[in-house]
């Protein structure tokens, strides 16, 4: 399995890929994954078989503390600390094979790399256990704009994070 960047030839595998694995009200438009290919190009990545794209994570770096809104364009901070993983998903055929795990470790590695200390995300669709075993602790302590971000996932959504090093 092939492991690269991925830009705006992968928009249709992209939707693709979430349609398996998020409820309608969790789907993200193709212009918005756009923006986000355009915004952070060195901050997103594939795996791809030999059916095609079956495995993606969009990250970029922020300020820790920062959320992300479901549908929201990325700003990445050039003197962020800490790495934001968006979105991840496995398409069902390739479910059981690790590329979550391959994902997440490279992501960590290139922040890591980059000078970045922290990871965050927004935990949905009951994935706080997997989340957990990765590291990450829900944040409970939050302020109103971090409540308003969480509110625009389907619930429950929890704002997670982790140390790097």
């Amino acid at each position: 399995m092939l492991h690269r960047t991925l830009n705006p030839a992968d928009l249709s595998d992209l939707d693709l890929i979430q349609t398996h694995c998020y409820s309608a009200s969790m789907l993200e438009s193709a212009d918005v994954f756009a923006g986000r290919l355009e915004a952070a190009p060195d901050w997103i990545w594939g795996i791809q078989d030999d059916e095609g794209l079956c495995a993606y994570l969009f990250t970029y770096p922020v300020h820790r503390g920062h959320l992300s809104p479901l549908n929201s364009g990325f700003h990445p901070a050039p003197d962020g600390d800490t790495l934001y993983l968006h979105d991840l998903a496995i398409h069902p055929r390739a479910r059981g094979h690790g590329l979550a795990h391959r994902l997440i470790r490279h992501a960590w590695d290139s922040a890591q790399t980059a000078g970045l200390r922290h990871s965050a995300l927004i935990s949905v669709q009951d994935s706080e256990r997997f989340w957990t075993a990765q590291g990450y602790r829900t944040c409970t302590d939050l302020n109103d704009h971090q409540h308003a971000c969480l509110a625009s996932y389907e619930q429950p959504a929890r704002y997670m994070t982790r140390a790097l090093a």
